[in-house]
């Protein structure tokens, strides 16, 4: 099995803290988020790990450059998006392969929970999102995207939700995909239109929710790993602040 760390974005809302660093190696309690992932990587016994860098990308090859891992650089990580960013890896899928976020820490558990999973596409869902949005946000309607799951499937996901009703979770960014159907998802994503428009996105800038709706809807099922908590986004300058001053224990 093999993961790539998707870190080449700039994490304008975390500046100043990104003047100097990509938003992966911003502080959490003392050590860079990047830290917490490797940590639980290694403790699942995944070894074989890439991550895809972009801004101040020297700065995070320095910091990682005794640990044995394979580096890819999205060189246009200022107008791109998350997909575009993970197919600069393209070459290291050819295995089942975890795809993580890099501005997200998680538990061993939530990341042993998908590695058993026996999907061939599978994302992981936080049924008790709102505990976590409601830390960070005063209204978490505000910030979270739709995601439905009908008889055990995932049947849409990443848009703009009008009641709490649309949302059966929120997706924290953590996928697998099986060795079983990788190829088919690169060949997928080769034949996509450029010049269509995802979600109001043009090719390059699509979001990672959309890719996977398209893989929905035409390609093949997503299956939720359902967890309930036991993770946090760092996205922002508040979300730390909320964090400490909740004493936030997860972490």
């Amino acid at each position: 099995m093999k993961a790539i760390i998707l870190a080449a974005g700039e994490g304008k809302r975390l500046r100043p803290l990104t003047n100097d660093r990509p938003k992966c190696m911003v502080e959490y309690n003392k050590k860079p988020i990047i830290d917490y992932i490797l940590e639980v990587m290694k403790e699942c016994s995944i070894d074989n790990i890439a991550i895809v860098n972009g801004y101040k990308k020297d700065i995070l090859s320095a910091y990682l450059d005794t640990k044995g891992i394979t580096t890819y650089t999205n060189i246009n990580y200022d107008k791109t998006n998350m997909v575009s960013t993970l197919f600069c890896a393209e070459e290291f899928m050819n295995d089942d392969l975890i795809i993580s976020y890099a501005d997200i820490i998680y538990t061993k558990e939530i990341l042993k929970k998908l590695i058993v999973s026996d999907d061939d596409f599978s994302v992981v869902v936080d049924k008790e999102w709102k505990e976590l949005w409601q830390i960070r946000m005063d209204n978490p309607l505000d910030d979270a995207e739709t995601l439905k799951i009908e008889n055990g499937k995932i049947i849409e996901i990443g848009k703009v939700p009008h009641s709490y009703n649309e949302i059966d979770g929120q997706y924290i960014g953590l996928i697998k995909i099986s060795k079983k159907v990788i190829n088919e998802v690169i060949a997928f994503y080769k034949n996509l239109n450029r010049d269509d428009m995802y979600d109001g996105k043009d090719f390059n800038n699509m979001y990672m929710t959309s890719f996977i709706q398209l893989i929905i809807d035409f390609l093949i099922d997503a299956k939720p790993v359902i967890v309930e908590g036991g993770w946090i986004e760092v996205d922002t300058l508040s979300d730390l602040s909320a964090y400490e001053d909740k004493k936030w224990e997860n972490y």
